[in-house]
C-alpha cells in the first residue's frame, strides 16, 4: 500500500482532484507540452503517495474534461487547449446556484446522450433501458424511493449511447455530484409527491418512446425537456424557500 499522500490539497478536496490539479499545473506551466506523455501510474504513485485507484479516477476525470487522451499500450498524453482549472470535485457544490449549474451540465450532456442512444442503441441495450424504466415506474407506484431507479434509467441511456467517455462523465456526476446536490434540495418545499411522480413518469416515458423509435431529435428534446423542467421546479422551490425565510 502506498504511503499517505503528502500532496497539498484544499479542504474537502478529493485526492483524485488533487492529482488532476497537479497534472494540470504541469501542462499549464509547460513541463508537459501538448502531445507529450503525462507521468505513468507508477510515477504518480511514487511521487504523490496516492493509490492506483486514485490515479485511475484522476485520469478518468481528465479524459472526460478533454485534458488528456489515452492510447492502449502507449500511455496517456496531454491535449492542447487544456482549461486552466478543472472543477471535478463534488465538494465544490456549495449552494443552490451550484446545484442549478450541475443540472445545466446534465442538460447539455444528457440531451446528447439520449440522442446518441436513439441512433446507436442495440436491442440488448434497449432492453436495459426498458427494464430500468419499468423499475422506476414500479418504485413510483409503490411509493418507494426512486433515487436509484432514476439514476439507473439515465445511466442505461448513457450506456446505449456507446461513448465510454460520455458514460464515464455521467456516471461520475451521478455517483459523486448528485448525492451532494440532494443535501441542498432535500429541505426545499416541493410539489405534492403524487404530482411530481406522475409528471416525471410521463417525461421518462417520452424519452423511452423516442429511443424505441430511433428518433434522435425527439430523444434529445425529451431529455432536455425533462431535465429543464427539473431545473425550473428546483429554481421555483428555492425562490419560495428564500421568500418564506424573509
Amino acid at each position: 500500500m502506498p504511503p499517505s499522500s503528502n500532496l497539498p490539497r484544499k479542504r474537502g478536496q478529493s485526492l483524485a482532484q488533487t492529482v488532476v490539479d497537479h497534472v494540470s499545473r504541469m501542462i499549464n506551466d509547460g513541463r508537459i507540452k501538448p502531445g507529450e506523455k503525462i507521468p505513468s501510474e507508477a510515477e504518480i504513485i511514487a511521487e504523490l503517495g496516492v493509490s492506483r485507484s486514485v490515479v485511475r479516477e484522476a485520469v478518468s476525470h481528465m479524459q472526460a474534461a478533454g485534458m488528456v487522451e489515452t492510447f492502449q499500450g502507449k500511455g496517456t498524453f496531454a491535449k492542447s487547449g487544456v482549461p486552466q482549472h478543472l472543477s471535478m470535485d463534488p465538494n465544490s457544490v456549495e449552494s443552490m446556484h451550484d446545484v442549478l449549474a450541475v443540472l445545466e451540465l446534465r442538460i447539455m450532456l444528457e440531451a446528447g446522450s439520449a440522442g446518441l442512444a436513439a441512433a446507436r442503441r442495440t436491442e440488448a441495450q434497449l432492453a436495459q433501458v426498458q427494464a430500468a424504466f419499468d423499475e422506476f415506474v414500479d418504485c413510483c407506484r409503490a411509493g418507494m424511493d426512486t433515487t436509484n431507479a432514476d439514476r439507473a434509467f439515465h445511466l442505461a441511456i448513457a450506456q446505449a449511447a456507446n461513448n465510454r467517455y460520455l458514460y464515464d462523465a455521467l456516471n461520475h456526476i451521478g455517483s459523486h455530484f448528485l448525492p451532494r446536490t440532494r443535501m441542498f434540495t432535500s429541505r426545499l418545499h416541493r410539489d405534492a409527491p403524487s404530482v411530481h411522480i406522475e409528471r416525471t413518469m410521463r417525461e421518462h416515458e417520452d424519452i423511452l418512446s423516442a429511443i424505441i423509435q430511433r428518433d434522435a431529435d425527439s430523444a434529445r428534446a425529451a431529455m432536455r425537456t425533462h431535465l429543464s423542467n427539473s431545473r425550473e421546479r428546483l429554481r421555483r422551490a428555492f425562490e419560495q424557500n428564500e421568500n418564506a425565510g424573509h
